[in-house]
């Protein structure tokens, strides 16, 4: 191992923030008991946000940017970690307040890490990443509430980015009929129902206004858009419907009523994934390696290098990254 490793890091400018490919030394990096050599990170939208500075997402300057990595641990002072094992990390605000997953060496609290699962290669975990770990906790959400592939159609809104693409091909896995919504219907319906989507749905039809109580048709939803959709979706649940709600891509508002609530028995499940306790997180995980179907994983994945993480962050804001990309730090 050299003295340096690679790492991309923002800074605060006078204009805004910038964005620099360093070498960096161990003194570089932040407190915490086991130190990891990352061999991959990802992009999901809050990434894309850090990376742009369109939204606050990092609020400790200068930063190494990243919310995932997986790699391998170096060295450890925490009594749960030896060096040799393959390790995950999710949030913990990682790449907010503490150095995260874009650079070949991180440092940080063994609590926050999740010792991966043989069936998951680094790469695979990291094509995973958090959209596809809060993929899965909704799953978990909509399992838990009773949803099952019985009760009828499973709509997941945001169908082409990272959360909806593993929560399609979870779902379908399961067995659930699974529904998707994107406003690129149709230069991606092959793509959705490749994943296990039978039927794809123009997101146009729920992302204005709408009624606070409309026909019902689902039983169960996977939500990472917010405002309008997450509204509308809520007014088409069927009786005793569960909503998984994890993003907010249109927005943060929800311009609903409380009539699904009262009237039709709607649950609306908050799903965090950044501070969800370990062992949640490691049911997720093991949930991971036994469902998800790994072909489908890897026909929904692409890789890049450190060196496109300001073209991908922009992107994945506008909504142009499909699927999951993986970031190999050594490339």
């Amino acid at each position: 191992m050299s003295a340096t490793f690679r790492a991309l890091r923002v800074s605060k400018t006078e204009a805004g923030q910038e964005t620099q490919l360093l070498d960096l030394t161990d003194a570089d990096l932040m407190d915490g008991d086991v130190t990891v050599r990352v061999d991959h990170s990802t992009v999901n939208f809050k990434d894309g946000l850090a990376l742009t500075g369109r939204s606050p997402v990092v609020r400790v300057w200068p930063l190494i940017p990243g919310i995932d990595f997986a790699g391998v641990v170096e060295s450890s002072d925490n009594p749960g970690f030896a060096p040799g094992e393959r390790v995950v990390l999710n949030g913990w605000g990682v790449g907010e307040t503490h150095h995260g997953g874009y650079a070949q060496k991180a440092r940080v609290r063994g609590d926050w890490l999740v010792k991966l699962p043989e069936a998951l290669s680094n790469a695979r975990a990291m094509a995973i990443g958090t959209a596809g770990y809060t993929a899965m906790l909704c799953v978990l959400a909509l399992e838990k509430h009773g949803v099952t592939p019985d009760k009828g159609e499973v709509l997941v809104t945001g169908a082409a980015g990272g959360v909806g693409s593993v929560a399609i091909a979870l779902l379908s896995r399961l067995g659930y009929p699974v529904v998707a919504s994107s406003r690129r219907k149709d230069s991606e319906s092959a793509y959705l129902t490749g994943l296990g989507a039978q039927e794809v749905i123009d997101a146009n039809t729920l992302s204005a206004p709408g009624r606070p109580l409309a026909k019902e048709r689902w039983a169960g939803a996977v939500d990472s858009v917010g405002s309008h959709t997450l509204a509308n979706v809520l007014s088409q649940m069927r009786y005793g419907g569960t909503v998984a709600a994890c993003g907010l891509a249109q927005g943060m508002d929800l311009p609903a009523s409380v009539a699904p609530f009262i009237l039709r028995g709607v649950t609306l499940a908050g799903i965090d994934s950044v501070m969800r306790p370990k062992a949640d997180r490691e049911e997720a995980w093991r949930r991971l390696a036994r469902d998800l179907d790994l072909a489908r994983l890897d026909a929904m994945t692409s890789t890049a290098g450190l060196s496109d993480l300001p073209r991908l962050g922009a992107d994945i804001v506008e909504g142009k990254v499909r699927g999951r990309v993986v970031i190999d730090v050594d490339r």
